[in-house]
Order: C-alpha cells, then structure tokens, then sequence
C-alpha cells in the first residue's frame, strides 16, 4: 500500500483539495445496491458495522471536544471537520448495521440507547483528553490504522461497505496527514514540545495492539470477503509510523499492551473507566427527551 507522503502535505493530484471531505452534499451511497448479499451472515455484517461505527462516532465525540480549545484557529476548523468526516462514516455504519441484521433500528437507536457494553469501539478511540501533543499522538495512531483498514475495504463484497471505504479514504488521508505534520513540528521543534509529544506517543501505545487483534465476527468477515482481517494492517501502519517518528526525531516508545479481561477488549465491550464519562456526556440531552427532533 502506498504511504502518500504521511510527513508531508496531501498529495498533488488529490481530487478534492478540501481541508475536509465530509462537508459535501453527494450521497455516496447513491445507485449502491443496498440489499444485504445472499450468502453474508446479517447478523456478523451488522455486528461489523457496528465496530466500525462505533470507532469512528467515539473518536468524533472526542474530537468535538476540542472546539474552543484548539491552539489556533485553524486548528478548531481543522479538528471540527476531522470529527464530522467521523461522524458521517459512523452514521452510514450504523445505519447498516440496522439494515443488516434486518431490525430496521437507525442510527439514532445505536447512537443514543446502548449502554456502556454493548459499544464495540477499539479503547483507543475513547482515551480521556489530554493536551494537544496527546491528541495528535491519537489521531495520527487511529487514522494510520482506519485509513489502511479502509482501503481494503473498497474491495468488500458488501456494496455499502465497500462505497463508505471509497468516500473515506480521501477522509482519513487528510487525518493521517494533518497528524503527521502535527507530529512532526511538534516532535523536531523546542526541547518543550519534543517532549510533549513523546509523552503523548506513550500514553496512547500501550492501546495499540488491540487494533490488530481479530475478533471472531472480523475473522468470519474477513473469510468470507466482505471484512478485513486486523492483523494484515500491521505492516502497513508499522511502516508509515515508522517514516513519521523517524522525521519527528521521536523514539517508538518500549511500554506495555493494555491488557483485555479473560480475552475481553473494547471489541467485545470492555471499555476504560474515561468511556461512562463520555456517553454520559453523548447520550444524556436524548436519553432525557427520547421523543424529541431537532
């Protein structure tokens, strides 16, 4: 897989200049079969929506939390749309979830009404918010690891997961990207902030092995051509992580796994005690008006 310059900009040639491409109107599902194929399991696909989902609508909501408190300007905006690219990942996703396992529940249901267990985000996507170099260290881990789950999926046998990876490969090189410059200027700058970012790089490491460790529904996915197999990502990650800690003179940090319960991860709904925080703060305006619209 090609790594398009993780150091440096976004790539001349780029369709769409835009700082974010989550703020156009085109559907990308249109003129995509929407039908579940025949011969996928409904209930593994939605169960993989519903990971898929979750990662993005958690990051989003963490990321949201940065409006009025980015360093510049151009940061918020820059912050603000990364997290709205997410959100719309994570409303296509779960809205096929619903579809998928033929009980028709939308986005908001999954959003809004699940509690803490039934979520199946990676716990890197809902680490507590540290400073700035700490969100960098998040972002640029999360977005290397979805861009090259992403790009694998555009070959997906399911029509829909295949159009949501298309449109959110040119999303997520952008985060990658925008991170990786982040890293960068921050890593090779004062003797300050090299040491903030090295900080932020270890407080978000020991989360890193979870993204590559299958889940049984991942598994069968990935079998049967419609998902991706976690553990194939890892060289590709390795290598742009590489190339950016190598540019930012920072070192890869030497710390522990966060470790599962009885092989339990955020896949299967163990979370970080910072995860009730946050859906406490995401749920609590429409699990008190559960007949409202905005």
């Amino acid at each position: 897989m090609p790594i398009d310059r993780a150091d440096g900009t976004i790539p001349h040639g780029t369709p769409d200049p835009r700082w974010a491409f989550g703020t156009g109107f085109e559907d990308p599902l249109a003129g995509v079969d929407t039908s579940v194929p025949s011969d996928v399991d409904g209930d593994d696909l939605a169960i993989y929506c519903l990971m898929l989902g979750d990662d993005a609508l958690v990051m989003s909501h963490r990321l949201q939390e940065w409006c009025t408190n980015a360093p510049e300007i151009e940061d918020e905006l820059a912050i603000a749309n990364i997290a709205l690219d997410l959100l719309g990942q994570a409303r296509l996703l779960l809205t096929r979830a619903g579809k998928a396992d033929g009980s028709g529940r939308g986005e908001d249901h999954y959003a809004f009404f699940r509690d803490e267990h039934e979520f199946r985000n990676v716990r890197l996507a809902e680490t507590g918010r540290g400073d700035f170099a700490h969100l960098i260290a998040q972002v640029l881990v999360f977005a290397t690891w979805r861009l090259a789950l992403l790009r694998r999926l555009e070959t997906s046998r399911d029509p829909v997961l295949a159009a949501i990876a298309a449109k959110g490969v040119s999303e997520v090189t952008y985060h990658r990207d925008y991170a990786a410059r982040w890293a960068v200027r921050l890593g090779d700058g004062t003797d300050l902030s090299h040491q903030r970012m090295q900080a932020g790089l270890d407080a978000v490491w020991p989360m890193i092995d979870e993204l590559f460790a299958p889940d049984e529904v991942e598994s069968r996915m990935a079998q049967a051509g419609v998902g991706v197999d976690p553990a194939a990502l890892r060289g590709e990650f390795d290598e742009v992580l590489a190339q950016v800690l190598s540019s930012a003179a920072l070192q890869r940090p030497d710390v522990s796994p966060l470790a599962g319960v009885s092989g339990r991860t955020g896949r299967h709904g163990l979370h970080t005690e910072a995860m009730g925080y946050l859906l406490a703060v995401l749920q609590s305006l429409r699990r008190a008006h559960p007949e409202g619209s905005w």
